[in-house]
């Protein structure tokens, strides 16, 4: 499978704070045995993240696009916006089993504003932007992102 890695923080973008939000989602991709074909911070621009993930899906890029913040409440959060501005179907129950799960953890995890969406035959799901969250809630649900990948192209049902 091959996945996008999108960081949706303009500090980071900017080179002035790690991505270690991005960088767990790489390390348990490539530990799962998937191919990253793009890894990148990128502004929190709505416009910016929209465009780049419709140009990498649908130039058939990608299987899996996984964002990591700008799903917060902050002001400047638009990732789940720049999300839906591009899906054709969205998948609601991904962000809901993501929140019920991180509940468990933190209260805060009601805050976050995550979505998860079908474009084209790709996948595209917003995970939270602090790394031992992201490392938590992939554990969680990447064995159903795999399938749901596999029953979007048609290899599953």
């Amino acid at each position: 499978m091959r996945v996008a890695i999108i960081t949706a923080s303009t500090d980071v973008y900017k080179g002035n704070a790690e991505n270690e939000s991005g960088e767990a989602i790489m390390e348990m991709m490539e530990e799962a045995g998937f191919e990253i074909v793009f890894m990148r911070a990128l502004p929190n621009d709505r416009e910016v993240l929209s465009t780049v993930m419709t140009r990498m899906i649908d130039a058939f890029l990608t299987d899996l696009v996984l964002t990591t913040g700008g799903a917060g409440c902050g002001p400047s959060d638009c990732t789940p916006e720049a999300t839906m501005d591009i899906i054709e179907k969205p998948i609601l129950g991904i962000p809901e089993a993501m929140r019920a799960h991180t509940m468990k953890m933190t209260k805060r995890s009601m805050l976050n504003r995550s979505v998860a969406g079908i474009r084209k035959d790709v996948l595209i799901v917003n995970l939270p932007g602090k790394a031992q969250a992201v490392r938590e809630t992939l554990k969680y649900l990447l064995p159903e992102l795999i399938h749901a990948v596999e029953v979007i192209q048609g290899e599953a049902f």
